[in-house]
């Protein structure tokens, strides 16, 4: 693989973009290396860990097919080490890739392309759409937060995804606390579901862009893939079936108030410092007129806040995990959020206002 003084950036763009899933410790060496096609006048740039798969397509000159492959993080690294303004030379030959930029030089290991692994692509495709990257984008950061992590449930180790008519259902739960969030898809589907691992999530919700250029997502037989952009994102999906959110998501709650969101954050993140490191408990006390918040930990030191609301209810006491409280509030940017409580034995129902696209559901805990 030979380039002649092209800009670092046409090789580093697509290096980043597809080398977030490259892991550090590898089974097999290969898979900390990044495939470069070069055919005609496109450079594809692909990573994957068998799980899942990256490619990024970008236009350069045609110097002839050719392949190689490179150590991801050690070439990201020097490449972003260089001037923003750089032009490099890059000559691939016998197991050893040349990289110059201005007097600085640069040898890196190779391996065969032709011992790449790559993901199976699917050839059956079961449904197809469209919606802008943004939509996306915002959509999963209200749901990704709740999903597990090396759950032994495996199924929860991901965020299921349902189309159904003209929307998309995006929903993620670890057994304590659940988030959901619903967006229009244009067109009329049959109901499909299927569970998008963690990992491909994470890095599809990097990827996206606030914008309202077009992702195509494509449901195949056992895989996802996503596609935007100069980017490609192909993934296994989970084989397992997700709980029943419906019948989580409390519907009869009464004990309801609605106060600025940034106001209970701020709250909840200063009564944070004195809870208990390790179990992270907090008690909401709803009594008429006030939200009350109390924390304490091992050393006996406590914190107490009060705050104001329109409610003229029976009290309530309930204690929750502030971690859950925390993570919801920060991912939200609405002004106001309404809660709604029954009893100390009840899940709470976190809402916004005036929206019906989310729902947040936190599981009590017994302080």
């Amino acid at each position: 693989m030979q380039f002649k003084n092209i800009p670092r950036d046409l090789v580093l763009k697509p290096l980043q973009a597809v080398s977030g899933i490259v892991e550090r410790r590898q089974t097999l060496p290969i898979l900390a290396n990044v495939l470069f096609e070069h055919k005609g006048n496109t450079l594809n740039t692909i990573a994957t860990d068998l799980e899942l798969q990256i490619s990024a397509k970008v236009e350069v000159p045609d110097v002839g097919d050719q392949a190689t492959t490179v150590a991801a993080r050690k070439l990201q690294d020097l490449l972003r080490a260089l001037p923003e303004t750089s032009e490099i030379t890059i000559d691939a030959k016998d197991s050893k890739m040349a990289v110059k930029a201005g007097k600085s030089r640069f040898s890196l290991q190779t391996l065969p392309a032709a011992d790449y692994p790559r993901l199976t692509m699917s050839q059956e495709q079961l449904q197809s759409f469209k919606l802008p990257q943004k939509l996306l984008k915002a959509t999963l950061r209200l749901v990704e937060f709740a999903m597990a992590q090396q759950d032994i449930r495996f199924y929860l180790n991901g965020m299921l995804f349902v189309l159904d008519k003209d929307q998309l259902v995006c929903v993620a739960t670890d057994g304590h606390r659940l988030s959901y969030a619903t967006m229009p898809v244009e067109g009329n589907f049959n109901r499909q579901e299927i569970i998008v691992p963690r990992k491909t999530v994470i890095e599809l919700s990097k990827l996206l862009a606030e914008t309202d250029d077009p992702i195509t997502v494509d449901i195949l037989a056992n895989q996802v893939r996503f596609s935007f952009g100069n980017i490609e994102l192909t993934s296994k999906v989970i084989d397992g079936k997700f709980p029943d959110y419906n019948r989580v998501i409390p519907t009869a709650h009464s004990k309801i108030i609605t106060l600025d969101r940034l106001l209970l954050l701020h709250t909840l993140q200063r009564a944070a410092i004195l809870s208990n490191e390790r179990f992270r408990g907090v008690r909401i006390g709803l009594h008429p007129g006030a939200l009350k918040i109390a924390c304490t930990n091992n050393e006996q030191e406590e914190a107490e806040e009060e705050i104001e609301v329109a409610y003229e209810g029976a009290a309530v006491d309930i204690g929750f995990n502030i971690n859950y409280l925390l993570d919801a509030l920060a991912t939200l940017s609405s002004n106001e959020i309404t809660i709604a409580l029954q009893d100390s034995s009840a899940s709470a129902l976190f809402t916004v206002p005036g929206r019906t696209d989310f729902k947040y559901v936190v599981m009590p805990m017994r302080i």
